[in-house]
C-alpha cells in the first residue's frame, strides 16, 4: 500500500507534537557456530560474528533516521541465549562472555547489548546454572549488557527452584550496584513465556528458531494515542477503541517501513514490528495518562484494568491491520521509574504493587522496572515473580518481573536512575512472609490448557 502524502504530514505532526519514535532497532544475531570447549576461542569467534555482522548498523539506522525524519532513539544487539554457547566450554569463567559483549557494544556504538541469558523453565543444566550465578557481577561490571531468564511456559509450568535462584541473584545484583542505587538489576528480566523476537531491553535474545541474522522493530507512540483519546472525550467505547486501532495503524506502518529499509540497507532479512506503547519519564509520553484521558480519576483506581484492555486490544487490531509481520511483546508497557503518569499514581495512593498485577493479566508485559525496599526478603521477591509467572502460565501469555530492591531507601523514598530508566517511588511490599511457600522447591504443573496437541 503505497504512502500518502496525507500519511507522511501525519507522521511529520506525531513525531513534533506527541513524541512518536521508533523507540529501538534491533538486531538479533545467531552466536550458536561459535561454541567450543575453548572458551577464549568461543568469546573470540562470537566478538568477531558480531562485529562483522553489525559493524554498519549504527551508520544505516542514523541514516534511517535523517531520511525519513523520524527518531529512533535505541540501536541494540541481541544474541543467542549465552547459556547455550557458554555451557560448550570446559572453563565455568562465563564473565568473559559478559565482558565481551559489552566490549563490542562499545565498539559497535550501540546502546544495549542483550541474551547474557537462559531458558530454565523445565529445568536447569549446570551451566546454566553458572550463567545465573554470575549476573549480580556480569551486570554491575558492565554498562551495556543485559539479562533474561525465563522459568516458566504455560507448557512446562513454573521452575520454583529457578524463581528462588532469581529472587536470590536479584538481590546480590542490588547489593553489587548499591553504588549506583541498584541499577544493576534494571537490566534483568525475569521471563514467563519469554518471546524469541523482542526487540526490547532488558528482555531480548535472539531465540534459537530464529535466522542466522534479523532486523527487529520496537514503535512507541503514548503520546500519540493519548492525543487520539483526548479528540473523543464523550464518545462510547466501541467508537474509542476503533480511533485508537487508527492510530495504531498509522505508527505501525511506518515501524515497518523502517525496519524494511534498514534490512535492504544491510542485506539482513526484516524480522518483526513490535507495536509496543513504551513510556518515557516524558510528560505526555505515559502510558498511565492514556488510561486517565479515557476517563479516569487516576491509573490505579476502579475501572484500571478495563481502559488499559480495551487499549491493548485496540493497539494489537490496528498494528496487525498495518503489518503481517508482528511480533515481539506488543501491546501496552506500564513501568512504573518509566511513566511519568505512573509515577504520580504511585504518588497519590492509587496505584500498589498489587494492582499493577492485576494490569498484567491485560497487557503485554508484567510488573516492570518496580523499585522496592532493599530489606525486602530474597522469599518476597520470589513471591512476587512467582505470582507473576503464573498469570503468564495460566493466560498463555508472556510477563515478566524487573523489579529492583533499592539499597538503603524505604517506602516513600525516590531513587533517580536517568535517562529512559527514569526515576522510581518506593513501593510497599506486603509484609508478610512466603517462604514456606517458595522454598517447596520442584515444579508448578503446567495448566490443564498445555494440553493442546
Amino acid at each position: 500500500m503505497p504512502y500518502t502524502p496525507q500519511e507522511i504530514l501525519e507522521t511529520i505532526q506525531m513525531v513534533e507534537n506527541y513524541h512518536f519514535d521508533i523507540r529501538t532497532v534491533t538486531m538479533g544475531i545467531n552466536i550458536l557456530d561459535c561454541a567450543s570447549p575453548d572458551i577464549d576461542l568461543a568469546v573470540k569467534k562470537a566478538s568477531e560474528k558480531i562485529k562483522r555482522l553489525a559493524d554498519r548498523l549504527l551508520d544505516t539506522v542514523m541514516l534511517m533516521e535523517k531520511t525519513y525524519g523520524v527518531p529512533i532513539i535505541n540501536k541494540r544487539i541481541a544474541v543467542t541465549p549465552i547459556a547455550l554457547l557458554a555451557q560448550s566450554a570446559e572453563s565455568d569463567d562465563y564473565l568473559k562472555f559478559a565482558y565481551m559483549l559489552d566490549e563490542v557494544a562499545a565498539f559497535l556504538g550501540i546502546d544495549f547489548i542483550g541474551g547474557y541469558s537462559a531458558l530454565v523453565q523445565k529445568g536447569m543444566t549446570r551451566g546454566e546454572a553458572k550463567l545465573i550465578e554470575s549476573i549480580p557481577v556480569a551486570l554491575s561490571s558492565t554498562n551495556k549488557v543485559c539479562a533474561s531468564v525465563n522459568v516458566a511456559t504455560t507448557k512446562a509450568g513454573i521452575n520454583m527452584d529457578a524463581v528462588l535462584k532469581m529472587a536470590e541473584t536479584i538481590k546480590k545484583a542490588a547489593e553489587l550496584s548499591k553504588d549506583q542505587d541498584g541499577l544493576a538489576c534494571a537490566k534483568l528480566v525475569v521471563f514467563a513465556n519469554a518471546p524469541e523476537d523482542n526487540p526490547f531491553m532488558a528482555g531480548a535474545f535472539h531465540g534459537v528458531g530464529e535466522a542466522e541474522a534479523v532486523i527487529n522493530i520496537g514503535i512507541s507512540g503514548p503520546g500519540v494515542v493519548k492525543a487520539a483519546v483526548e479528540r473523543l472525550p464523550d464518545c462510547d467505547f466501541r467508537t474509542l477503541a476503533e480511533e485508537i486501532k487508527r492510530v495504531a495503524f498509522k505508527i505501525t506502518r511506518v515501524g515497518e517501513l523502517i525496519g524494511r529499509k534498514v534490512s535492504e540497507q544491510l542485506n539482513i532479512p526484516f524480522g518483526i514490528v513490535d507495536l509496543s506503547l513504551a513510556p518515557t519519564p516524558a510528560i505526555g509520553d505515559s502510558v498511565a495518562n492514556i488510561l486517565e484521558a479515557m476517563g479516569l480519576e487516576r491509573c490505579g483506581g476502579p475501572g484500571t484494568t478495563a481502559a488499559l484492555a480495551i487499549l491493548n486490544d485496540a493497539v494489537k487490531k490496528g498494528g496487525s491491520m498495518a503489518s503481517s509481520a508482528i511480533g515481539g511483546l506488543s501491546g501496552a508497557f506500564i513501568p512504573v521509574s518509566e511513566d511519568a503518569g505512573m509515577i504520580e499514581a504511585v504518588q497519590a495512593g492509587a496505584l500498589s504493587i498489587e494492582k499493577l498485577e492485576a494490569m498484567t493479566c491485560v497487557c503485554s508485559v508484567g510488573l516492570d522496572m518496580i523499585a522496592v525496599p532493599g530489606d525486602t526478603p530474597a522469599e518476597s521477591i520470589a513471591g512476587i515473580i512467582a505470582d507473576e509467572m503464573a498469570i503468564g502460565m495460566i493466560n498463555n501469555k508472556t510477563t515478566a518481573v524487573r523489579i529492583i530492591p533499592v539499597p538503603g531507601k524505604q517506602v516513600g523514598d525516590m531513587v533517580e536512575f536517568g535517562g529512559l530508566l527514569g526515576s522510581a517511588p518506593i513501593m510497599a511490599v506486603r509484609p508478610f512472609s512466603p517462604a514456606k511457600f517458595v522454598r517447596r522447591g520442584g515444579h508448578i504443573p503446567a495448566p490443564l490448557q498445555a494440553l493442546t496437541n
